[in-house]
Order: C-alpha cells, then sequence, then structure tokens
C-alpha cells in the first residue's frame, strides 16, 4: 500500500491508499490545503485538528452546495426529456388552409373592375366640370 506525502495548510502529513488511487488522493489533499490555507492566513495559533475540521466543514459545505444544484440541474433535464418525449410522440397536428372557391375570385376581380371604372369616370367627370 502506497504512502503518499501531502500537504494541508503547511504541514505535511503521511497518508497510505490503494494502490493507483495516488492521483485521487493528492487532488483531494489540494482541495482540503485550499481550504485550510484560507484558514490558516486568518487565524494564528491554529491546532491541527480545528484547521482540519473547518477544511473539512468548508468543503463539505460546498460540495452540499453543488450537489443541490446537481439535483435541480437533474429535475430540470428530466422535465425536459418528459417534453421532448411528449412532443416526439405527439400525433399530428391537422392545419387546414382554406381554399378559396374560384368563383369567389372572379367575383371579387369583376368587383375590383367595376370599382376601377367608376373611379375613371367619377375622375373624367371631375376634369370635365
Amino acid at each position: 500500500m502506497p504512502e503518499v506525502a501531502i500537504t494541508i495548510g503547511k504541514r505535511t502529513f503521511e497518508v497510505a491508499c490503494q494502490e493507483g488511487e495516488e492521483h485521487f488522493l493528492t487532488t483531494a489533499a489540494k482541495m482540503l490545503d485550499n481550504e485550510a490555507s484560507v484558514l490558516v492566513s486568518q487565524m494564528s495559533n491554529l491546532t491541527e485538528s480545528r484547521m482540519l475540521l473547518m477544511a473539512g466543514l468548508m468543503l463539505a459545505d460546498k460540495t452540499a452546495g453543488m450537489e443541490d444544484k446537481v439535483k435541480l440541474s437533474d429535475q430540470r433535464v428530466a422535465d425536459l426529456e418528459a417534453q421532448i418525449y411528449a412532443l416526439q410522440n405527439a400525433a399530428p397536428q391537422k392545419v387546414e388552409v382554406p381554399v378559396i372557391p374560384d368563383a369567389v375570385t372572379d367575383t371579387l376581380a369583376e368587383i375590383a373592375a367595376r370599382a376601377e371604372a367608376m373611379a375613371a369616370e367619377v375622375e373624367d367627370k371631375a376634369k370635365a366640370g
């Protein structure tokens, strides 16, 4: 079982881990050291146990916040997936486009022609009079 020297809050510790897990241990130790370094810079005469406790609590608080965000994100993803599923499985919506009968179109064209003829007649009378 390999032993890894880690530094937390300017203090070095020898920690044993499983073969191949050294990288995970050093990564976790770096996270804990980041929190401990803040505490060491703010407080003098900080005992080792108190420093480790406070740094651990700060990491736990961050972890709890991230877990809440992950839960909200998971719920949002589930909701969106449900919407996608509902849209994919919905029956196609029938859309009816109104068709204007030819008789109506012809009648409207005839009315427009009469209106233009009357407008021309009124203009001619206005010029003459």
